[in-house]
């Protein structure tokens, strides 16, 4: 090694020692380790910036089912008896048809269920949702070629369906209680692509809910709603009821008379319900499958179809937000008679407490199947 590398070691060496020590000196040395207490008075006069804002409420609580955004899925009953009245027709020169009452199998019922739900203004103070829904279904009978009656025969050839839009405002008024509003429009009947309906046989449904959520784990409310979930026309309260356990094991998923389940949360990708649900629509018979010149359109004719589902179901996360929904359960034939518009309007029977409305056309009974319906959803987060 050569001294004047080594005469350039020494000199950096000590340069840097001179400069750490300098640095040490114009720091003062305090080794008083006794603590002063804060003089808290001088916090008196500040105040919290989001002082004085409202709060409002969230439409959700902990542990509610995930909300589906998009839905594709398919339903399926199994085999049933259903048996068709004699139509009571007000066409003249119905002598030639066949329109008697006839019993037949159906070997299943089935159809395609889509459904939209895309948030339209997500804030603090206002919540609005659009959706869209197809539904349909297609009757399977035993010995179609047999089949007489018109209301069958339309069946067995052009099935129902149902199409609609409907719209959700979530009002929240502070941070306890809400409003909650709920309207649809659904064009339903045995229509097809090639002869569709005019748009004035829509039928507009509604629901509004005044309600509380006072904790994170509990929301309820009460309200009225214009409904045709057995069919027909009616006007009826309705009860919101929303809850889960501390622990988040158990819960509701309430809205009384539409739908009621009793929620068991697995963990947070698999949720199990028990409960039951209405299921109605009332169907404008506009296509008729007739080899004896009889139609269906002039007579006004739709068909007042309710059900009840008991059921068990299965919902669990596939991948991140991607969920699958499994039920099975129990159909139960609420009505599926063939009703007359009178001028134009419906008849207004109020579940049959208003006497003096014309009788229906047809008075028709189903046999009770076993159902089973699965779906691929898009949830929110």
């Amino acid at each position: 090694m050569s001294i004047s590398f080594l005469f350039k070691r020494v000199a950096f060496f000590a340069l840097a020692l001179s400069s750490t020590t300098a640095f040490w000196a114009q720091v003062p040395q305090n080794t008083d380790t006794t603590v002063v207490d804060e003089d808290y008075s001088l916090y008196d006069n500040v105040e919290y910036s989001a002082e004085g804002a409202q709060r409002f409420c969230s439409p959700k609580i902990e542990g509610l089912s995930p909300a589906k955004l998009i839905s594709i899925g398919y339903d399926y009953q199994m085999g049933y008896n259903m048996s068709a009245d004699t139509l009571n027709s007000i066409q003249t020169g119905t002598g030639g048809f066949n329109l008697g009452p006839q019993d037949a199998q159906v070997l299943s019922s089935h159809g395609m269920r889509l459904g939209f739900n895309i948030p339209v203004i997500s804030k603090t103070n206002l919540v609005w949702q659009l959706g869209a829904n197809y539904w349909e279904q297609r009757y399977n009978f035993a010995d179609e070629a047999t089949l007489t009656n018109p209301m069958l025969k339309s069946l067995s050839a052009y099935g129902l369906k149902t199409a609609g839009i409907s719209t959700t405002l979530f009002k929240p008024l502070n941070d306890k209680t809400f409003l909650l509003f709920q309207g649809s429009a659904d064009y339903s009947g045995n229509y097809t692509i090639k002869d569709m309906m005019p748009l004035k046989y829509m039928k507009y449904s509604a629901a509004l809910i005044y309600g509380k959520r006072p904790t994170e784990l509990k929301q309820w409310g009460v309200g009225v709603a214009r409904t045709y979930r057995v069919g027909e026309i009616n006007y009826i309260p309705v009860v919101l009821f929303n809850m889960t356990g501390v622990q988040n094991k158990w819960g509701t998923e309430i809205l009384f008379p539409a739908r009621a389940h009793v929620r068991r949360t697995i963990n947070s990708r698999n949720m199990l319900f028990a409960g039951y649900e209405l299921e109605g629509q009332s169907y404008r018979m506009w296509n008729t499958s007739s080899t004896d010149g009889y139609q269906m359109r002039p007579d006004e004719l739709e068909i007042r179809r309710g059900e009840i589902r008991l059921r068990m179901v299965y919902e669990f996360s596939l991948k991140d937000f991607i969920w699958m929904s499994v039920q099975a359960g129990y159909r139960i034939n609420y009505r599926f008679d063939m009703d007359r518009l009178i001028n134009g309007e419906e008849n207004y029977r109020a579940f049959g407490l208003i006497d003096g409305t014309p009788p229906y056309a047809m008075i028709n009974s189903l046999t009770n199947p076993l159902y089973f319906n699965v779906s691929i959803n898009l949830v929110s987060p």
